[in-house]
């Protein structure tokens, strides 16, 4: 049943002040994911339970500022986007995200989350994108992944795994193939950034037939490793 108008009104403004931790907001192209290339605003929450080997934001895992979720929905309409994507650290990590990823939502945007998978997504909001890492051994956290995530996917999220080496690679196809991962959404193989050659995936990939989306860092490749992009 409805609530009464006053009491949704009220709702919708407690909602709207909740306060998050933001390392920052920024307006690009998406670099990776099925929607790479297209404009985004990227919102990055500052924290990270999380120390993989190959991060390339360990400045958000501390400072940032407190925003309320309201002044963060004025600074995203300031850029007019269609396209939107929370990231960290962890953005799960701040219990306002969930709060912040529906009102993304009721605001119109299309919106996609990046999450390390050490974390539950089942409590976010269904119109949202998760793009869900699976992590590797050579990660140092592969012991962190929530493998109970894996009943919550469908085919309008994607798994991401990044990989270091070989022995990376191998695993995550192993994982693949006993989990049937294809089943459950796309899955990306992306190189980690200046550890694995990514011709050499590119071989792999095609000499195994291996039904997944060769991912590269396309905000890399424009820019470079620089906050913003």
């Amino acid at each position: 049943m409805d609530f009464p108008l006053p009491l949704r009104q009220h709702s919708l403004k407690q909602r709207e002040s909740e306060i998050l931790r933001v390392s920052e907001i920024f307006y690009s192209l998406q670099g990776e994911t099925s929607r790479v290339g297209l404009p985004t605003v990227f919102i990055r929450l500052t924290g990270c339970p999380l120390r993989c080997g190959y991060c390339d934001t360990t400045y958000a895992f501390t400072g940032g500022e407190n925003i309320s979720i309201m002044d963060v929905l004025v600074k995203v309409s300031e850029y007019a986007p269609r396209y939107v994507t929370v990231s960290g650290g962890e953005p799960l990590a701040q219990k306002a995200c969930l709060m912040l990823l529906t009102s993304l939502c009721d605001a119109g945007y299309s919106v996609s989350i990046e999450t390390s998978g050490a974390l539950d997504i089942s409590g976010i909001d269904k119109r949202v994108s998760r793009i869900v890492d699976i992590k590797t051994p050579d990660s140092g956290e592969v012991t962190k992944n929530r493998w109970a995530n894996l009943d919550y996917l469908t085919p309008q999220d994607e798994l991401k795994f990044v990989l270091c080496s070989e022995q990376d690679y191998r695993w995550a196809v192993d994982i693949f193939y006993e989990r049937q991962l294809d089943q459950l959404c796309p899955v990306l193989f992306s190189p980690a950034f200046g550890q694995l050659d990514p011709a050499l995936l590119a071989s792999w990939i095609l000499k195994d037939r291996l039904p997944v989306r060769l991912q590269l860092q396309l905000h890399k490749i424009l820019w470079g490793e620089v906050a913003g992009h």
